[in-house]
């Protein structure tokens, strides 16, 4: 190295010489770091050397270690004590939704932000139909949500159970309540979709089917039974709903699954021998439509569903069902009186916030709205 810098360097003054012990001691004192503890130079500058002559590393043994980390929690708290968790907030505790009757007006309609609305389907609508049309009549309450417990196909009637706001978080506790259907069965006929939204492909004799082996066959269904669901449904197979593949024409058949009949009539009129009227009790999940293919087999024939209607849900029953023209109308003039009724008070805040302009223009002399000079 060049003498001449080394002959021009002032001596370290006993501030560097510390400031040099700190970095040397650093690495041993890492670990104190992390706990709490600041590692300082060992030599103070009243004693720190004065020349060039290198400060010794710092380096703490493991009972200084141990008694300043002993230290430093007991001037910071215990260490091992428990870290403070984030609060737990429950969630609110769900509130049962209001049931809106029928028969009479809706005299609240703020009910329908956490309410159930019992339907009687008409025929050839869709269950999503429903609900999309009173969605759309109550959107001036500011109510998004609107669900139905449990499908019905469009040819089919009866009960259907419709959750609005907050009451659609208790659909799925609607949808597993037991159910009771009326309906018509045809014997003697096949369709792919087991109804008769397809064409008849296939026919077979029925005339030599007593009442007697009728209600034979239909016995061996009541109980816990496994039902193959039918191809046209809507359980998706592989991200596609099956009545989508049964219309391309591929052809599956699901695993059965178990259902529950708790009770089973049929009857035959005497004008019609080949129509078989029923009334079903079952469990969530039956399909009726797979009901009336396999009593048709279990009688050596055919059968595809010609009629349903829901008759019950649960404690809930067609005949306490809003006819869906009534609802409509009711729940319209509901709404007209509402907007005119928030016309009303926005014209009236209107005018309440011109009067003191207008009364301060008339102490200034200035002519007023509605009059002449």
């Amino acid at each position: 190295m060049n003498s001449s810098l080394l002959a021009g360097r002032r001596p370290a003054s006993a501030l560097q010489h510390a400031r040099a012990a700190a970095r040397s001691a650093r690495p041993a004192f890492s670990r104190l770091h992390r706990c709490g503890v600041v590692a300082s130079a060992a030599v103070s500058s009243s004693a720190a050397p004065v020349g060039d002559s290198p400060q010794p590393d710092v380096v703490a043994t493991e009972e200084q270690r141990a008694d300043r980390t002993a230290d430093a929690s007991s001037s910071t708290g215990a260490s091992d004590a428990p870290r403070s968790k984030h609060p737990y907030h429950p969630k609110a505790p769900r509130v049962a939704p209001v049931l809106i009757k029928p028969g009479g007006a809706i005299d609240d309609m703020g009910r329908l932000q956490n309410g159930v609305i019992l339907v009687d389907k008409p025929l050839g609508w869709t269950s999503f139909d429903v609900c999309g049309k009173i969605r759309n009549m109550i959107r001036f309450l500011e109510v998004k949500k609107v669900g139905h417990a449990g499908t019905l196909d469009p040819n089919a009637t009866g009960l259907l159970i419709v959750c609005t706001g907050k009451g659609t978080k208790f659909c799925d506790d609607f949808q597993a309540q037991d159910k009771e259907y009326s309906g018509t069965l045809r014997l003697g006929e096949f369709t792919p979709s087991y109804d008769a939204e397809s064409e008849v492909t296939e026919r077979s004799a029925w005339e030599h089917i007593t009442d007697e082996e009728l209600q034979a066959a239909a016995a061996r269904f009541v109980g816990d039974i496994m039902q193959v669901p039918p191809m046209f449904s809507a359980i998706k197979v592989g991200g596609m709903k099956m009545y989508q593949l049964a219309r391309e024409g591929q052809a599956l058949e699901l695993p059965p699954r178990p259902v529950t009949i708790s009770s089973l009539r049929v009857w035959r009129d005497a004008a019609s021998r080949q129509d078989v009227h029923f009334y079903v009790h079952c469990t969530k999940g039956t399909y009726i439509r797979s009901l009336a293919h396999d009593l048709g087999r279990a009688l050596g024939s055919h059968a595809h569903l010609v009629a349903l209607r829901r008759e019950a849900s649960g404690d809930y029953r067609v005949s306490d069902a809003w006819q869906m023209a009534d609802l409509i109308a009711e729940i319209n003039g509901r709404r007209d009186a509402h907007r005119a009724a928030a016309e009303a008070a926005a014209a009236a805040a209107k005018a309440e916030a011109a009067a003191p302009a207008e009364a301060e223009a008339g102490l200034e002399g200035k002519e007023l709205a509605g009059q002449q000079a």
